[in-house]
């Protein structure tokens, strides 16, 4: 078997989330929760902890583009889990949290202490903690974009 490297390693992480996200949904399902997506919670803790707020707010204390949260949020409207609201000016749409969501609360808390739990034991059991080298990383791109270092790699590939 061939164990693919570094030059999969965008594939190889998408794999990584699909089998983290694939269990968190599937531990919703066991709850009876089946239709709520493992993306949802990061904004319902978010919203809930520190009440509505415009998307890009919302954006950024969960650490995704403002698309992102705007395709999450429009996921979680139709699933009338949140409301979107006019804010001071035409650019901004303020999230509240619907009652279908504030009674899912207990619920949801109770999830995200398990999964916190079982992602801490998950990372002792690797030689790197994930989370610290997932955050290593992103730093490391923000500094220096992965598109920059292509074309270190290979100047005329676009020409």
């Amino acid at each position: 078997m061939i164990i693919p490297g570094a030059e999969l390693l965008a594939t190889r992480l998408r794999h990584l989330l699909e089998l983290l996200d694939g269990d968190v949904a599937a531990v919703y399902a066991d709850l009876g929760l089946a239709w709520f997506r493992p993306r949802f919670t990061p904004v319902v803790r978010t919203l809930a902890a520190d009440g509505p707020q415009p998307i890009r707010d919302l954006a950024a204390a969960i650490g995704v583009t403002h698309s992102a949260a705007s395709q999450t949020v429009a996921q979680m409207v139709k699933a009338e889990l949140v409301t979107l609201s006019p804010g001071a000016d035409a650019r901004h749409r303020i999230v509240r949290l619907t009652p279908k969501a504030e009674e899912l609360l207990p619920v949801l808390d109770a999830e995200w202490a398990a999964t916190a739990a079982a992602a801490k034991r998950f990372e002792a059991e690797l030689a790197y903690p994930l989370s610290k080298l997932v955050d290593e990383a992103i730093e490391a791109l923000r500094e220096r974009s992965m598109r920059q270092r292509i074309a270190d790699a290979a100047p005329d590939l676009g020409r």
